[in-house]
């Protein structure tokens, strides 16, 4: 069977492994097994590949992927795709295979489309990894020193400077929305998320932070703690370079 379009033979693959929500379905294929009797390019499958992560259904993408044929190196057209290397680091993030998903980062260099992607994935598998391993959630510093201790690999960063992983460009565009309106509905949240390519949860976060920020800047240089200091008392601050930034 040959497919005219990538949306034939999306359709097909979703006959061919069907979400346990459309109804009984087998096991899944084994890794490796090529689709019997279909042709197709390496550039359809990306296509599929592709589709399915932006629709998020990310069971089907597993799925779909353990059927593609591979070669004993690994080295084929099919697996030298972008969009397939992509899909695969997506699948193995979700299923918290995170060693693999450094493997497929490191070992291939990426096109600054899927930077975003793979970079928000990178830190949050290392933050989970710190969690676990000291046994609570980590907080702004935490989060700062396991982004030290695990800088972005070049193959997904593009050599811009960042501060804490926002791209300056980035932060302007938050600075000059803050200043505008330091309590954004989930409306221009969105809208500021498509403009910086954050979601509207990291938009929301920083805004939180950023207030934060700035009431502890006015409660320390109140007239009330200026007494405290002139007292000898410390006045606590919350305003780490960091806590801004919080994603």
């Amino acid at each position: 069977m040959v497919f005219r379009s990538p949306l034939d033979f999306f359709s097909a693959s979703r006959l061919l492994f069907p979400h346990p929500a459309d109804g009984p379905s087998g096991d899944p294929p084994v890794s490796g097994a090529p689709l019997p009797g279909l042709c197709f390019s390496a550039s359809q499958i990306a296509s599929v590949c592709e589709t399915l992560e932006e629709t998020g259904d990310v069971e089907r993408l597993a799925r779909f992927l353990w059927s593609l044929p591979v070669t004993s190196d690994g080295r084929d057209s099919i697996s030298e795709h972008e969009s397939v290397r992509r899909a695969r680091a997506v699948v193995a993030y979700h299923s918290g295979s995170f060693r693999e998903l450094y493997r497929i980062v490191e070992t291939h260099r990426f096109t600054r489309a899927s930077h975003g992607k793979l970079q928000a994935m990178w830190l949050e598998a290392h933050y989970r990894e710190a969690e676990k391993l000291r046994g609570r959630p980590l907080g702004p510093v935490d989060k700062y020193r396991v982004r030290k201790k695990f800088p972005l690999p070049r193959t997904i960063w593009d050599g811009e400077q960042k501060t804490h992983c926002f791209k300056e460009r980035t932060r302007g565009l938050l600075r000059e929305w803050y200043l505008q309106d330091p309590y954004p509905n989930p409306g221009k949240k969105r809208e500021l998320a498509h403009a910086t390519g954050l979601t509207p949860t990291q938009v929301g976060n920083w805004f939180k932070n950023r207030r934060q920020r700035d009431r502890a800047a006015a409660a320390k240089n109140s007239p009330d703690a200026n007494a405290d200091r002139a007292d000898g008392q410390t006045v606590l601050s919350v305003t780490d370079s960091d806590s801004d930034l919080e994603v």
